[in-house]
């Protein structure tokens, strides 16, 4: 299996003010929301560049990306360097990095009997988490 050459990207202003404003983050950030956040602080960075920067940091492995209840795309600095998974609260969006191995091989057998390599796939659960689950049983 061969390896897809990664694009080197040029390293700029924006690019660095994007990084950093992830690094200082806990949760999973939509673009237009970092893009307001990155104005609140002063700099510039058009929408479409931060679009096109995250989608550049998340093909490169520098960010994970997911979908939110919305639809939406939606971005986070991980602290995970390897493959994993996501629990997210529906709620208050808390997320919580989790490693599945019992997906990971479930996923490798179906495709093998299919006939599928180089399989790639996502999961995230979403649900409550244990505050906002408290908060629900208290209104």
């Amino acid at each position: 299996m061969s390896e897809v050459p990664v694009k080197e990207q040029r390293v700029t202003k924006q690019r660095l003010a994007i990084s950093a404003a992830l690094d200082g983050l806990d949760d999973f950030v939509s673009t237009q929301e970092l893009h307001r956040l990155l104005a609140d602080r002063g700099v510039r960075v058009s929408l479409a560049t931060t679009y096109r920067i995250l989608a550049s940091m998340s093909e490169e492995g520098a960010v994970d990306t997911l979908r939110n209840g919305e639809g939406e795309a939606v971005y986070r600095r991980c602290s995970a360097t390897s493959h994993h998974h996501h629990l997210l609260c529906r709620n208050c969006g808390r997320t919580v990095e989790i490693e599945a191995p019992a997906v990971e091989s479930w996923a490798a057998k179906i495709a093998s009997e299919n006939g599928f390599t180089q399989v790639q796939h996502t999961v995230e659960i979403y649900g409550l988490c244990p505050e906002c689950t408290l908060q629900a049983s208290h209104s």
